[in-house]
């Protein structure tokens, strides 16, 4: 199937990770991605990979917390493409975990906020205009279950994905008329560098809260990502869909 034939998707932190996975589904499917990633190394990395499987990628390294990174980004995009049709935003950090919320440190709080909440506003902020300008657009932001449910231990991170939830439910009603979903996803904890990076008490007491008691795999919530970026996403607009094991059932 390829529906994404003649698209141009963009994806941050595509150079690993769900983001990579997610560009590789995209790509497979007939668009052409761009890795935007702070790595840009590894996002040159990955292009080849990608090209190598004969998929048209294009590496951009970007802070996606910097306003005219981000901008200038969008516009190499346009230049070379013409057109953005999806936006999947999967960069993310968790910040520091397993501590209590008298011990976040208000540094580290700022920096997941300012990562995981202003660098989504701010891709999204970019690409709006030219989807506007075509009369479409897919928005798939990365939220996460402990932005529903919130995590013991990961203040910061929860506190930053609920936020997500919110930016995304403002933004698919804002432009429902105008050809432009917005959806988000609140995945479970996922098999990913970051869930590698969690200490053991934190990863534990987050897989015990799933049903089916294991991890998601990151294919998992490709498949899922790539329908809420696709042209058969057409009639819902500013909802967040679980990936949990069934953690979350409302």
């Amino acid at each position: 199937m390829k529906r994404f034939e003649g698209q141009v998707a963009i994806v941050t932190g595509g150079a690993q990770g769900i983001g990579l996975g997610v560009a590789q589904r995209l790509g497979a499917e007939g668009a052409s991605v761009v890795l935007l990633d702070q790595n840009g190394a590894l996002a040159s990395e990955r292009e080849a990979e990608l090209s190598g499987d004969g998929i048209e990628a294009m590496a951009l390294q970007a802070d996606v917390t910097d306003r005219q990174a981000v901008e200038g980004a969008v516009a190499k995009v346009l230049e070379r493409f013409g057109r953005i049709d999806v936006l999947v935003t999967a960069a993310g950090i968790t910040g520091a975990t397993n501590i209590k919320t008298h011990e976040v440190d208000p540094d580290d709080f700022d920096r997941v906020m300012t990562l995981n909440v202003k660098g989504i506003f701010l891709c999204i902020r970019a690409v709006l205009p030219a989807m506007l300008k075509a009369g479409y657009g897919r928005i798939v932001n990365m939220a996460s279950i402990s932005g529903k449910d919130g995590n013991p231990g990961m203040l910061a991170y929860s506190t930053s994905k609920a936020a997500v939830i919110g930016l995304t439910k403002v933004i698919g009603k804002e432009y429902a008329e105008t050809g432009i979903t917005c959806n988000a996803l609140a995945p479970a904890v996922i098999r990913t560098a970051m869930a590698d990076g969690l200490p053991p008490e934190q990863l534990k007491l987050l897989t015990d809260k799933i049903p089916m008691k294991r991890i998601g795999e990151v294919e998992e919530v490709v498949h899922m990502i790539a329908f809420a970026a696709s042209p058969e996403c057409s009639f819902i607009t500013g909802f967040t869909f679980d990936a949990s094991g069934g953690r979350a059932v409302y």
